[in-house]
């Protein structure tokens, strides 16, 4: 349920003097660590301040609440445009808090993380990121109200939301925020109203040196309702018309088949008599006299700093009440949509609990021995098997469905109704995601919604284009959320297509970010527990590195007992990162470590060099997070630190590996780009084969013992 908002706004007194405070503790903050954004946090404080006080659903002594509007500073440099309201609210932020301002151990950092200050919905560090991800907020909401409550009339659901942005001219010229708004315009999403700061001044002063396009027309062709507030008056004069931009923002609630634009106009700075409307207060502090200057006009104590009067706090508090009566309404309506949907109300239930479908793991595949399959087609039977026990799962490809075999068949698209084509049947509340040839947007949008709902959403594209994700990826890893990617074509097997398509560095510098997991399983049973896995864990993200060609099935001691010939451990193994897959009866006298299509390879090495009398112990370390992650004393049992002759067997750089081989170890991989030819040639012509493992492996037995 969406609250309406009255007809006309309320604005005090001590409204206006709340708004005047922001602007001097802003200043305040800055100047006292002598580092900032003070400028927009300033200009800005009546937009925030009517947002929090007057405009959007929250509780500001539970920032989880399930019924709240979702609150996004994309330009998240000017944290304190968000850390004083949450102060004013009473989120738990005080006075010595924005006193502390980015310094050590604070809650007020530089730009607002994610986790670390109650009442920050997402890390937003790069410009667009949070734009973008507010995108996918408004998916999560519009597929929780699918799943849960989709007969509702608009607006009277307890799944309905808004979600509001604030974005600036730095957000507006990052390119994810084109993809992303492209996609919000052709999903119709009238749960998104987006506040565009149209101050045209960033670090390097007027933005006319580099950004003069028009923004409104940009984004009318977008499919956007765009609506603008000019409080220059034209440049006529200032005058901050809260009343007009009230008006706006409930004329936008009413556009329900588009998300709003409101560009709103501004001087940066205001009231800043010497340095409002200048790059010089976008990213510095104001000065001793400035900030003295600022307080004269507001009528504040130039002599005092971080003063508010107890009747403007107080005033400002009393916003708790109004939440207190919004969320009873709203409990109300949850309870009674509970009463009348028991089975749906279980299902919410055990996603806002965290917890997995009963008997999850019987949804798994099998997949049988002998028969050759690629893991991306092993990960598409996967997702399709698991479909129907995981609702929370959903998911799609950057226009490579059919490479990344990301497609849940049985489901609809995630689309308007009228954007239904001759192959994909579109609804409103579908599963499949189509992002379009959008690989940096659909990372993003994937963090928006494991942000902002209980459910598991997936991306795909090629491994190689991860790298128009990266600031997606590492904003997801540094949040800890639960995001997925899926990344098919891992290596040169991808074949002809030649080296702009061939990822040779991207295992290395992916596994380079921390608190990301990344997973190169090396068989379709592999795929599977790598999936089971990643769908376990819910403080980290994880991408799927999975190969074009066709890898072989192994039989496994405990899926395969009946097949012929030599059956290899279990590829629950998996689930620890790195497990041995294939033994000797004696102590091996060397350790091949493979990944992916590589495991193969380092088995038929083993066959060799057993013919050659050595002892080759085989480790399948498909995730080497998941495998450092573990007890000394389990990865003591795999690779044994007195055997000292490895080899590591994947194709791509080795510098995952250094740590593992030492000074005795050997590497197969490449250490240049690749070239456009059948993927059997360019393993034989770069040397990644049995042969050149085997040759690897009598090396680091010699340099081991020497």
């Amino acid at each position: 349920m969406v609250p309406n908002l009255n007809e006309k706004l309320e604005w005090t007194t001590e409204d206006q003097r709340a708004v005047d405070t922001v602007r001097v503790l802003a200043a305040d903050a800055v100047e006292k660590v002598g580092n900032g954004h003070p400028g927009t946090a300033m200009s800005l404080a009546p937009l925030a301040y009517l947002l929090h006080q007057k405009v959007m659903r929250h509780d500001p002594t539970d920032d989880r609440w399930a019924g709240r509007d979702r609150f996004i500073l994309s330009p998240g440099h000017t944290s304190l445009t968000l850390y004083i309201q949450l102060f004013l609210s009473g989120y738990g932020l005080e006075m010595k808090d924005l006193e502390a301002l980015r310094t050590w151990g604070s809650l007020t950092p530089g730009h607002p993380e994610y986790k670390h200050t109650k009442g920050v919905e997402i890390t937003t560090g790069p410009l667009g990121q949070g734009l973008s991800s507010a995108v996918g907020f408004a998916y999560a909401q519009r597929r929780m109200r699918g799943m849960f409550d989709p007969e509702a009339p608009a607006g009277e659901s307890p799944f309905d939301h808004t979600i509001y942005t604030i974005a600036s001219d730095g957000d507006l010229e990052e390119g994810v925020t084109s993809e992303a708004s492209s996609l919000a315009g052709h999903q119709q999403l009238g749960n998104l109203i987006v506040f565009y700061d149209q101050n045209q001044i960033s670090i390097e002063d007027d933005t006319d040196v580099a950004f003069t396009e028009d923004v409104e027309k940009r984004y009318e062709a977008y499919g956007w309702d765009v609506r603008s507030v000019d409080w220059t008056n034209g440049g006529t004069g200032y005058s901050e018309d809260v009343e007009e931009l009230y008006a706006q923002i409930r004329d936008a609630k009413a556009v329900t088949d588009k998300p709003t634009l409101i560009a709103l106009k501004t001087v940066i700075g205001w009231p800043a008599p010497n340095k409002q409307n200048t790059g010089g207060i976008h990213g510095s502090a104001l000065g001793g006299d400035e900030v003295k200057a600022v307080k004269e006009i507001l009528d504040f104590d130039p002599d005092k700093s971080f003063q508010i009067e107890e009747d403007i706090l107080s005033h400002t508090r009393q916003v708790q009440e109004r939440s207190r009566q919004e969320r009873e309404e709203w409990t109300k309506s949850f309870e009674s949509w509970q009463g009348k949907n028991p089975e749906a109300a279980s299902l919410y239930a055990r996603l806002s609990q965290g917890e997995l479908p009963e008997n999850y793991k019987d949804s798994f595949p099998v997949f049988e021995a002998g028969s050759a399959l690629a893991t991306r087609a092993a990960s598409g039977k996967v997702i399709n098997a698991i479909a129907e026990t995981f609702p929370e799962l959903w998911g799609g490809s950057a226009d490579l469905a059919g490479s990344n075999n990301t497609t849940i068949e049985s489901a609809d698209s995630f689309n308007p109704s009228a954007r239904s084509t001759k192959k994909f049947t579109a609804n409103p509340y579908g599963r499949v995601l189509h992002f379009g040839i959008r690989e940096h947007a659909a990372a993003a949008i994937v963090n928006g919604i494991v942000l902002s709902s209980p459910t598991r959403a997936f991306s795909g594209t090629f491994l190689i284009f991860s790298d128009y994700q990266r600031p997606a990826i590492r904003l997801s890893a540094l949040m800890g959320i639960p995001s997925i990617y899926v990344w098919t074509h891992d290596s040169i097997g991808l074949g002809e297509d030649g080296p702009t398509h061939q990822p040779v560095e991207q295992l290395s510098t992916l596994r380079a970010i921390p608190n990301l997991d990344v997973v190169r399983p090396g068989d379709a049973n592999e795929t599977a527990v790598a999936w089971r896995t990643i769908l376990e864990q819910k403080e980290r993200p994880a991408g799927l590195a999975l190969t074009r060609q066709g890898l072989p099935t192994l039989a496994r001691e405990d899926l395969h007992p009946e097949a012929d010939g030599e059956k290899f451990a279990s590829a629950e193994g998996t689930a620890r990162g790195g497990y041995v897959l294939a033994d000797t009866d004696a102590e091996p006298d060397v350790i091949l470590i493979a990944t992916g299509s590589e495991v193969e390879l380092a088995l038929e090495a083993r066959e060799t060099l057993s013919q050659d009398g050595v002892s080759a112990r085989v480790v399948s370390m498909p995730c080497r997070e998941w495998f450092d992650r573990q007890d000394a004393s389990y990865r003591e049992s795999v690779i044994p630190s007195g055997i000292t002759a490895r080899v590591a067997v994947e194709a791509g750089l080795p510098m995952s590996w250094n740590d593992l081989l030492g000074s005795t170890g050997r590497a197969v991989g490449l250490d240049h780009f690749g070239a456009s030819a059948d993927y059997k040639t360019l393993y034989k012509e770069f040397g990644i084969t049995p042969e050149a493992v085997v040759e690897a492996a009598k090396e680091s037995i010699n340099a081991s013992q020497g």
